[in-house]
C-alpha cells in the first residue's frame, strides 16, 4: 500500500511541477544554474569513463575473435552498436542517477528538514514548480549534448585502443563502424535518453521534497533515491527496448 502510495503522491508532485513558473527572470536564472549545476560539472566523468569504456568494449571484442574467418572489421561493427544502444544511453545514465540523484534529493531534503521549503510556501511559491522545473528542464534538454558525446569519445576510445595495442588496425575499425549504419539507432538512444533523464530529475526530487526527520534522514531518501532511479532506468530501458527495437 506503502507503494501505491508513493505513486499516487509522485503524479500528484508532476501536476503542481509543470505549472507555469510565477516569475521568468527569477526562473531563467535558476535554470542556467541547474544546467551548470547538473550538467556542466558532469561533463568530466561522462568524458573520463565513456573514453575507457568504449576502449574496453573494443579490446574484449577482439579478443574474442580467434576465428581467422572473423572479419576485423566486425570489430568496430560490434563496438559502434554496444556503445550506441546500451552503453552512452543507459550505462552513462545510471552513473548519471549516482552522482545528480543524490545531489538532487540532498539538496532539496536539506532545505525540507531546514524549513526553507515551508518558508517558501507560506510566501505564496509554488516550491515544487520552483525546484523541480528547472531541474527537469535542465536534465531533459543537456543530456542528450552528454549522451552524444559519450558516444563519440567511446567509439574513439575503441579506435584509439586499437592502434596502441595493434589488434586491429585503425581502417579495419573505421570500416567497421561505417558498416549497415542505422540512423533510426541514434533516434532510439536519444528517446531513452529523454526518458531517463526526466526520471533522474523528478525520483529524486520526490524523495527529497518528501523527507521526514533530520540530516539522518536525508542521507538514507538520498540512497533510496539512487536505488529507485537505478531500478526504474532498467525496467523503462527493457519497455522502450521491446516498444522501439522489436
Amino acid at each position: 500500500m506503502k507503494y501505491l502510495e508513493d505513486i499516487g503522491k509522485y503524479f500528484v508532485m508532476l501536476g503542481q511541477v509543470f505549472k507555469k513558473p510565477q516569475k521568468g527572470k527569477v526562473f531563467y536564472e535558476t535554470l542556467v544554474k541547474e544546467i551548470e549545476e547538473l550538467g556542466v560539472k558532469s561533463l568530466g566523468i561522462v568524458m573520463f569513463i565513456s573514453f575507457f569504456i568504449g576502449g574496453v568494449i573494443a579490446l574484449q571484442t577482439a579478443l574474442n575473435l580467434e576465428s581467422p574467418f572473423i572479419p576485423k572489421s566486425l570489430i568496430g561493427f560490434a563496438a559502434k552498436r554496444s556503445i550506441i544502444l546500451e552503453f552512452a544511453p543507459t550505462f552513462c545514465s545510471i552513473i548519471l542517477a549516482g552522482k545528480v540523484g543524490s545531489y538532487i534529493t540532498s539538496s532539496i531534503g536539506t532545505m525540507r528538514v531546514t524549513e526553507q521549503i515551508d518558508a517558501l510556501e507560506v510566501m505564496g511559491i509554488n516550491s515544487l514548480n520552483f525546484l523541480v522545473l528547472p531541474k527537469v528542464i535542465a536534465t531533459v534538454f543537456f543530456y542528450p549534448f552528454l549522451i552524444a558525446l559519450a558516444m563519440i569519445l567511446g567509439i574513439f576510445g575503441g579506435w584509439l585502443a586499437g592502434v596502441l595495442s595493434g589488434l586491429f588496425t585503425a581502417t579495419d575499425y573505421v570500416v567497421g563502424i561505417q558498416t549497415t549504419f542505422d540512423p533510426f539507432l541514434i533516434k532510439y538512444a536519444m528517446i531513452k535518453t529523454l526518458v531517463f533523464a526526466f526520471l533522474i530529475a523528478t525520483v529524486p526530487s520526490f524523495h527529497g521534497y518528501y523527507v521526514k526527520g533530520g540530516s539522518i534522514a536525508v542521507g538514507k531518501a538520498s540512497t533510496q533515491a539512487v536505488v529507485w532511479t537505478t531500478v526504474l532506468i532498467v525496467i523503462f530501458n527493457y519497455i522502450l527496448t521491446e516498444m522501439l527495437l522489436t
